[in-house]
């Protein structure tokens, strides 16, 4: 028999995610004096990172101390943190609530759904890149290229896209090098050819077989040829895989895009299936930490008024 813990009968929101997306979303409807829970696998993609950039007023601030100030705001309203990781979800027979069971098989019941379970990062298979992501090995250089700038810089590419890349982070250091890896030279188009030179960034052709390091440190990137060239700092592009299980467990509409399948959503989160939002980069592929508390506010916002507006229309019939 499944063990439910809940302080009341039910929830009035579940929210399934405890990253910035989630613990906005829970701010805002523990604000609204919405019974609300956190489901917190405590997984936060960022959590490489040493610290969280661009966000007005916490610049500089660790991921960790960032999420145990968001959930000390949260708990001020009321809102509650369980810890354990959502693997099934399920619309109840009455139509307008649902189940969500955990890993331990306990399980939260509420009116509406949010989903922040945000994605993982596929990093390229080169011995070193894994050890080293979020320290030497960066892929934003908005959230790591002013701590990093002015230093030798190279980047991994994985697709032809990886150009873009380059030609971005040449805007935080002068000495850039594309290394193409798994690209090749005849994929890059004239205007790709141009704007390298343009921006001053080396090209250099043939597979990455690792990265060299020296008293924790990145010192170089070695090719298959055995020849290694001197870079502090390696950007890449990890492959974005989008955890939408839960998602697709309610039946909602997903769209393919270049960065994987999102579900399909209207400007605040609401996904296709009624009573349910997604934020953060549950809902798109957006990855600054800034962008991710913003959805979740909207959408806490927006759920509130829906609760409102339906219970108002349940007490008046037409």
């Amino acid at each position: 028999m499944v063990e439910v813990v809940t302080m009341t009968e039910q929830y009035e929101v579940i929210v399934i995610g405890g990253g910035a997306a989630g613990l906005s979303a829970a701010l805002v409807l523990g604000r609204a004096r919405r019974h609300t829970l956190v489901v917190d696998a405590g997984e936060p993609r960022n959590a490489p990172a040493a610290h969280i950039q661009g966000f007005l007023s916490r610049d500089g601030m660790p991921p960790a101390e960032f999420l145990a100030v968001g959930r000390e705001e949260i708990a001020r309203y009321g809102v509650e943190v369980v810890r354990g990781r959502a693997v099934d979800v399920t619309r109840n027979d009455d139509g307008g609530s649902f189940t969500v069971t955990l890993a331990d098989g306990r399980a939260v019941r509420a009116r509406r759904l949010v989903v922040a379970t945000g994605l993982k990062d596929e990093l390229p298979a080169v011995p070193g890149v894994a050890e080293r992501f979020g320290r030497d090995v960066l892929h934003c250089p908005y959230c790591h290229g002013w701590e990093v700038r002015d230093q030798p810089f190279g980047v991994l590419a994985t697709t032809p896209m990886s150009v873009h890349q380059a030609l971005m982070v040449s805007q935080w250091s002068k000495d850039v090098t594309l290394f193409l890896h798994e690209v090749a030279e005849g994929d890059l188009s004239d205007d790709d050819l141009r704007r390298l030179v343009a921006a001053g960034v080396s090209v250099v052709p043939g597979v990455v077989a690792d990265l060299v390091v020296e008293d924790d440190h990145l010192t170089g990137v070695r090719l298959a040829d055995g020849s290694t060239h001197a870079r502090s700092v390696l950007f890449t592009a990890p492959r974005p895989l989008p955890r939408t299980g839960l998602l697709e467990k309610l039946g909602a509409d997903l769209d393919e895009t270049p960065f994987g399948a999102y579900p399909v959503i209207d400007p605040t989160g609401r996904t296709t299936v009624p009573g349910v939002w997604a934020v953060g980069n549950a809902m798109g592929f957006s990855e600054q930490v800034v962008n991710a508390a913003s959805s979740g506010y909207r959408a806490g916002a927006t759920i509130n008024g829906d609760l409102l507006m339906t219970d108002l229309d349940a007490a008046t019939p037409r």
